[in-house]
């Protein structure tokens, strides 16, 4: 099992490199059409909410402690998940 430090230095590496993904298709938005510019922005910002509930849930996890530590990561794992899917999600829509 992981330690809460260990935890959070993962979830922090994955939303870094998620960031980077979402930076990477905002690119690809910016030199579509624009129908699918439309679309893809629409996309962006549900992918963009999605990443600011997971930076807040960061800041929850790391002034969590004690008995509220489980509940948090509880939360935190499916933000993580969401994102992710997500994240997949739209990079499959815009090959």
């Amino acid at each position: 099992m992981k330690t809460k430090d260990e935890y959070i230095e993962n979830l922090a590496s994955d939303l870094k490199e998620w960031s980077a993904q979402i930076d990477v298709l905002a690119a690809k938005t910016e030199k579509a059409s624009a129908d699918a510019k439309l679309k893809y922005t629409e996309e962006l910002n549900d992918l963009r909410a999605k990443q600011d509930a997971a930076t807040e849930k960061m800041k929850e996890l790391k002034e969590a402690g004690g008995d509220s530590w489980d509940t948090v990561k509880e939360t935190a794992d499916k933000v993580w998940n969401d994102l992710s899917k997500g994240l997949t999600s739209a990079v499959s829509k815009f090959k």
